[in-house]
């Protein structure tokens, strides 16, 4: 019989629609193109992109030249601006102001056909250091009260370019997505003097159903209510609600389970498309107790439809529980 189950961050409620479920092996994924041509991200194009912002180039200081390792560049067609006033107005009912904020590109390998579970540890660990500096330099900006990096991998992820990238969007107002989470943390919090994420790892890490990566530091897990199939959550152990405030070590651990968790995604699912989203703290905002950074990973197994707009319900035909027990199952 199909269950409603309920976010306990969110109050949103899902439909885990058992009568539908789905194995990985009944899903129609979507090919992924590896077709030649121009691409502006691949050493020896450096003139085609916006001079970097950032690079790791062994050996040389000398910018917009290949030799580099990973490449932060702004983007070329940008979401949000980052010169200029945020001049905030009304008009009549109505709220507006400037197109403020900034958006880079972060290019994470040289090679065109590698996609980011193909780098080694110490590789996704310098782009995770990367993140960590971006988010650092741009929280100087006061204008900007958010930085949400996000990864599109595949065209119906909403990838423009296969070259493998990530993306970062600073804005000056908290995205209600995130302001949604966050009145979820509150509440909880207010109630039990506890960070429900938290809560939710004890629990997760007891009851292991939904586990699928576990370490000393980190947990990969398929969360209670997943909006989508084989929607996983990457979490750090230990309470930290800034992403960039961590210690050294820590974003090594975090590359060690990012890879396995994508490995074991793409070895179940046969390589998807996919989004990931880093949720963070507030930029300008002190170390919060009732908040806990987290990426959220989602494969592009389904299409959202009327329903799903008009109700804001979401039909999820894979439990997951059997979610998690394929991923773990799956010989990396």
């Amino acid at each position: 019989m199909p269950e409603l189950r309920k976010d306990p961050i969110t109050e949103r409620w899902v439909i885990i629609s058992s009568e539908r479920g789905k194995r990985p092996s009944d899903w129609t994924l979507e090919p992924k193109s590896r077709a030649g041509g121009f691409c502006p991200f691949c050493p020896g194009n450096e003139d085609k992109t916006p001079p970097e912002v950032r690079a790791i180039r062994p050996g040389t200081d000398q910018k917009n030249v290949p030799g580099w390792k990973i490449r932060v560049v702004p983007n070329k067609f940008p979401a949000l601006q980052i010169e200029g006033e945020l001049n905030r107005r009304g008009e009549g009912l109505y709220d507006l102001m400037n197109g403020i904020g900034a958006h880079e590109v972060i290019i994470e390998t040289p090679n065109h056909l590698a996609e980011l579970s193909d780098l080694d540890v110490e590789h996704i660990y310098d782009t995770l250091l990367i993140y960590r500096e971006r988010i650092l330099d741009l929280k100087n900006d006061t204008r900007f009260k958010y930085i949400l990096i996000f990864k599109n991998h595949g065209a119906s992820a909403g990838a423009s370019l296969e070259h493998s990238h990530s993306q970062l969007i600073a804005t000056p107002i908290i995205p209600k997505r995130v302001l949604e989470e966050l009145q979820g943390v509150k509440k909880h919090f207010e109630f039990k003097e506890r960070c429900i994420y938290c809560d939710i790892l004890h629990q997760e890490m007891q009851m292991t159903k939904r586990l699928v990566v576990h370490t000393e530091d980190y947990v990969a897990m398929e969360p209670f209510a997943p909006r989508f199939p084989f929607e996983t959550w990457l979490l750090p152990v230990k309470h930290y609600s800034h992403f960039e405030s961590m210690e050294l070590r820590e974003y090594y651990g975090l590359a060690v389970v990012l890879k396995e968790t994508l490995s074991r995604i793409n070895r179940t699912l046969e390589n998807p498309h996919y989004n990931f989203i880093l949720h963070t703290s507030p930029v300008q905002e002190a170390p919060l107790m009732e908040y806990h950074w987290h990426l959220e990973i989602i494969p592009k197994l389904t299409k959202v439809a009327g329903f799903e707009w008009g109700s804001g319900f979401y039909i999820n035909p894979t439990p997951p529980e059997m979610a998690a027990q394929h991923l773990r199952e799956a010989q990396i």
